[in-house]
């Protein structure tokens, strides 16, 4: 092999080194945005597309906040879906903490509130 073809390809290894830790990333963020969206629209009890509105969600509730005005941040979420806030309820007894972590995550990136 000639030298430049072992630059070359260490220059490709180590690419992929970075490279693709990203994309295993990427990926695992796009799992937690799907399951938070789908207990968003149905998992959870009850749903928050029932109450809340969320375009990207085509959720359209009238009696929760419009999430797209509020733009919450996931600690936002996670607080008001552990404690409840006005009418909104607990979920701490119906969600694991992993199920509201991705349901915190998903409205907060969905909204704009993910920094």
């Amino acid at each position: 092999m000639s030298r430049d073809g072992g630059a070359a390809r260490a220059v490709a290894l180590a690419l992929a080194a970075v490279v693709a830790p990203a994309a295993i990333a990427a990926d695992a963020d796009a799992d937690v945005l799907a399951q938070g969206r789908a207990l968003f629209l149905q998992g959870a009890s009850p749903p928050c597309a029932v109450c809340h509105t969320l375009n990207d969600a085509g959720a359209s509730g009238a009696i929760g906040p419009v999430l797209d005005e509020l733009q919450p941040g996931p600690e936002r979420v996670l607080s008001a879906m552990r404690n409840g806030i006005g009418l909104m309820p607990s979920f701490k007894t119906t969600l694991d903490d992993a199920q509201m972590r991705a349901l915190a995550r998903y409205v907060s990136k969905a909204s704009g509130g993910a920094k």
